[in-house]
């Protein structure tokens, strides 16, 4: 998809941040801290430009879920917690600008100071950081929050804690973190670690443990707290009147609501008819076909609903279904390609979108960061060519998903067929795929329970392989036992959604580093276990050069597409909300679009 003049522009910025802002050290205590380059805003800014800083303050804005939660701790491990915990009550000591690429500015860090190379980073406290309950933030908690969060928490934040080498404290107010091998992001990784109060876990002092899970409220510094939940029903967040950064010039024109509910339901269905009801304020249609044609019910020709439509300039990410390449099944490519191969996306996207939606093309599709069509060539061949000998079919000649040729998929089943001869399955006298050993090809499709749009995707998908002589079975668990299955790895094929930026970093490293293959928790759910991968993660992490940046995400996106790690689906070019009458947002829409940091963060109430 051809991108926006914005967009352009944007990712100019971007790449001209490699060239004239590298050089320059930071050599005193700065404001902010941007991946490449210098901060857009300047000291003296005030409000993020997404952000209406005259926005009344006020009302209620109320948010479907599906499934429920039992923990308010959404930092470990175990048990569910409900997204808004870390979102609204938990700050940290940068805050994340989405009009622009990858910045932070100073929240609950008054300054930021790191050198040329990014060996190290300083932060400095505001002397009027408060948690919820009045206590002071100190550098005592954000130390204990950085190792606690790195040695007990959950696995995504435990890569950060291992590259550094060394903690100081330098002042009252201030602390410097030392790292153990060049990465440019670490200033702003650890910049955006939520910080948790050290005295709600001291066991000596009558505590509980990080790692319990628990219903007691996390205490944070951010502007919510947890005011009344009910596991399965709902949970509300409230407005704290003491919030100390209530006059910060970075919150100016954010977290308007007075109240912020989340509403837990079995299913989607459910939970959209609580939102026709007027029980909810805002539904997301994922759904281009009931877009088009289900919003016609009452309050939107009454005017207490209307519809808009939020374009974004962010890669398209990856959203499908993705193969546990741990166990034997899965092992061989050829058989992952078969099986993307009977996926028929043109009929199923025409059944459930109308056929309106955009196949995902890779998982930096739709962004100057995706892969380019055809052999790889210039710095992405330089890149890979050392891994040649290991790197799938694909990776080095192009890799593209297979079209369906509109007759019931014949030709893409042709060529399943084939490949899963060639690895050893053939079909029995009763059409049932067997290999060598006489296994059966049978496996199991686990989802949450609720997910009713991707279960009838799947049982579309169930119904064609049954041609191939392949059994898959659907199972629909309660999101508590799925977290605690695919925290273990312990499915075939799953359905999974990873968003990608316009600033890939370490987070590449917990979706498809080799420790993921068996650490628990982590991200790595299809097992990608590639050196290639990772080299083209370190590329990106410790290059200061554009064209390097952008030619190693490019070969990391041909290494995950030719691995055929996962099934695309598709993605949306815009989201489409439908809302209650007095919610409104800024005219001015960040990069990103509505993503993290826009609903509900800048939104207000006003009738």
């Amino acid at each position: 998809m051809p991108f926006a003049p914005r967009h352009v522009q944007r990712i100019a910025a971007l790449l001209l941040g490699f060239s004239c802002g590298v050089g320059a050290a930071l050599a005193q205590p700065a404001h902010g801290i941007a991946m490449y380059g210098e901060p857009a805003l300047l000291p003296d800014f005030v409000s993020l430009p997404h952000a209406n800083p005259d926005a009344p303050p006020g009302g209620r804005i109320t948010f479907a879920e599906t499934g429920s939660f039992d923990s308010l701790n959404p930092f470990i491990l175990v048990g569910t917690a409900p997204w808004g915990v870390n979102l609204l009550s938990v700050e940290s000591l940068m805050g994340r600008s989405y009009d622009e690429p990858f910045t932070l500015y100073g929240v609950l860090a008054e300054t930021v100071e790191s050198d040329d190379s990014r060996s190290f980073v300083e932060f400095t406290l505001r002397e009027e950081a408060r948690f919820s309950d009045g206590a002071p933030v100190t550098v005592e908690d954000v130390l204990w929050s950085f190792e606690t969060l790195g040695t007990e928490g959950h696995a995504r934040y435990r890569g950060a804690w291992t590259k550094i080498a060394s903690t100081e404290v330098t002042g009252p107010r201030s602390i410097r973190f030392t790292f153990t091998e060049p990465d440019r992001e670490m200033p702003l990784i650890l910049g955006l670690r939520p910080i948790l109060q050290r005295a709600q876990f001291d066991t000596d002092a009558g505590g509980r443990r990080f790692a319990q899970s628990s219903l007691v409220p996390v205490i944070g510094s951010g502007p919510y707290v947890v005011d009344r939940f009910e596991p399965g029903r709902f949970v509300s967040f409230r407005r704290n009147p003491d919030w100390w950064a209530r006059d910060l010039p970075f919150y100016a024109g954010q977290h308007n609501f007075e109240e912020i509910r989340y509403e837990f339901f079995g299913d989607s269905a459910v939970a959209f008819e609580a939102f026709k009801s007027g029980a909810v304020s805002v539904w997301r249609e994922s759904n281009a076909a009931r877009w088009a044609d289900s919003y016609d019910f009452p309050a939107i020709r009454d005017g207490r609903v209307r519809r808009e439509e939020i374009p974004h300039q962010r890669p398209s990410g990856m959203n499908g279904f993705v193969f546990n390449t741990r166990r034997t099944l899965f092992a061989d490519w050829r058989v992952r390609e078969a099986l993307i191969l009977a996926f028929d996306f043109e009929r199923i996207n025409g059944l459930i979108n109308g056929g309106h939606e955009p196949r995902i093309p890779s998982y930096f599709g739709n962004s100057v960061l995706g892969m380019q069509p055809g052999p790889a060539e210039g710095r992405v061949l330089e890149l890979l060519e050392p891994f040649a000998a290991e790197l799938p079919p694909g990776a080095l000649e192009g890799y593209a998903l297979p079209v369906s040729d509109g007759a019931a998929n014949r030709r893409n089943l042709r060529a399943a067929t084939r490949l899963l001869a060639d690895a050893g399955w053939e079909p029995d006298a009763a059409g049932i795929l067997r290999n060598g050993q006489g296994q059966a090809f049978d496996f199991e499709i686990l989802l949450r329970q609720g997910a009713g749009e991707i279960m009838a995707i799947a049982n579309t998908y169930i119904r064609a392989l049954e041609a191939l002589g392949i059994r898959a079975r659907l199972a629909l668990i309660d999101p508590s036992q799925y977290v605690e299955r695919t925290n273990a790895y312990d499915f075939d094929m799953t359905h999974f959604v990873r968003l990608m930026s316009l600033s890939p970093g370490n987070e590449q490293i917990l979706y498809w580093g080799s420790d993921g293959v068996e650490m628990p928790g982590s991200r790595n759910l299809p097992g990608v276990d590639s050196p290639a991968a990772e080299a083209m993660i370190a590329t990106l992490l410790e290059t200061d050069d554009a064209d390097v940046f952008v030619a190693a995400t490019r070969a990391l996106d041909r290494v995950l597409m030719a691995g055929r790690y996962a099934i695309p689906f598709w993605y949306a070019p815009e989201a489409r909300l439908a809302v209650a009458r007095g919610l409104h947002f800024p005219e001015r829409l960040p990069v990103y679009g509505d993503w993290t940091g826009f609903m509900p963060e800048v939104w207000w109430y006003q009738e």
